[in-house]
Formats: C-alpha cells, sequence, structure tokens
C-alpha cells in the first residue's frame, strides 16, 4: 500500500501551527530508495515545528521513518521558514 508522505507530514504539522495557510510541503526529490521533502512554514512557527532541542521536529521524522521503512525507503524531511 502507497503511503502518501505529503499528507502525512503536513497531518502531523498542521496542529502545531498558528498560520496554517503558510504551510506548505513538497517533495523535493526522490533518488534510488530515498524521498527528501521541504516543509516550509511560517517564521513565526518555525519553533513550533522544531521544538525544545529538536523533539518535535525529531518525532514527526521518526513516525514518517517507521513508515516509509515498511516500504523499504529512506525519508528525508528538511524544515524550513520563509
Amino acid at each position: 500500500m502507497e503511503v502518501n508522505y505529503e499528507k502525512l507530514i503536513k497531518d502531523l504539522v498542521f496542529p502545531l501551527v498558528v498560520h496554517p495557510k503558510d504551510l506548505l510541503v513538497k517533495k523535493f526529490s526522490e533518488e534510488n530508495d530515498t524521498l527528501t521533502f521541504q516543509v516550509i512554514v511560517n517564521e513565526d512557527d518555525l519553533g513550533r515545528v522544531i521544538g525544545k532541542n529538536g523533539r518535535i521536529a525529531n518525532a514527526i521524522r521518526t513516525i514518517c521513518y517507521a513508515s516509509a521503512s515498511r516500504e523499504g525507503k529512506r525519508i528525508k524531511i528538511n524544515i524550513d521558514s520563509f
């Protein structure tokens, strides 16, 4: 079963942000079995998404890694603001 990673990431990040209109999740590249995603949020929301010492960002990555590993893929998530 194919997982829609863009929707998964968006569903995980959406409740954290104050400016949901500025949330953008985009597949950046797909090389071999590695998928790279770019998460762009409003500058005010960056701290909320990353969390203290990066704990929230690591939790989001862990959930996505687990989902991707079931399909034999690797996933990288970059979080940035504009």
